[in-house]
């Protein structure tokens, strides 16, 4: 299983400084934008993202919870290697993962909690990226929800019996304690609290990198 860094808890006086040494040992930096509509909360834009990039090495994941995703699509697409918008988000899905692909960025497609898989089953084919949220979106720090399991589970199933080519990835509340819950059905699990927040972040990524 592979980890992406969630920077949204990280220390902004000092992003570069903190982000650096992790750099080296996690696998993706996975960015999360909120616009404070589809959310209720506001993180940062693709001017943020331009900046960060030029001191990491990793391949960048752009999260959008955002409420019209394919508005900006070609701005993000500046800096990222994946974008991944939600499915619940006030755009048309097919044409803006077609935008996605035609900025020549990977695709992903973002389920909340309350969403089933079964829901964005036309659109698998298509994409690189799925995302099962296993917190609301919005904040940090939540509590990982154990309903996310199935979703992960069927995924995977899915992809084996169709041949699909998307990458599994779960966003909330992951830590060495849920990590092993889902590590086998995941191809990379996003974590932010645990490791930003740790005194100790290289050696809980190598916890979670381990399972």
């Amino acid at each position: 299983m592979d980890v992406a860094l969630s920077i949204l808890t990280i220390d902004y006086n000092n992003v570069e400084k903190n982000l650096k040494p992790l750099d080296e040992y996690v696998d993706y930096i996975h960015m999360d934008v909120m616009d404070g509509v589809f959310v209720p909360n506001i993180s940062f834009g693709y001017s943020f993202i331009d900046s960060i990039k030029k001191s990491i090495t990793k391949t960048v994941d752009t999260h959008l919870m955002i409420e019209y995703p394919d508005k900006y699509i070609e701005k993000f697409a500046k800096s990222s290697d994946y974008i991944t918008f939600h499915f619940e988000a006030k755009s048309d899905i097919n044409k803006t993962i077609d935008l996605i692909h035609k900025c020549n960025v990977k695709a992903g497609l973002s389920i909340k909690p309350n969403t089933k898989v079964e829901e964005i089953l036309e659109y698998l084919p298509n994409l690189e990226m799925v995302l099962v949220m296993s917190v609301e979106p919005g904040f940090g720090g939540q509590s990982f929800m154990p309903n996310s399991i199935e979703k992960v589970k069927l995924l995977k199933e899915l992809r084996e019996k169709n041949g699909y080519h998307y990458l599994i990835n779960i966003d909330g509340g992951i830590n060495d304690k849920t990590a092993p819950f889902i590590s086998e059905y995941v191809d990379l699990a996003v974590s932010g609290s645990y490791i930003c927040n740790s005194a100790t972040p290289i050696e809980n990524v190598k916890k979670l990198k381990a399972l």
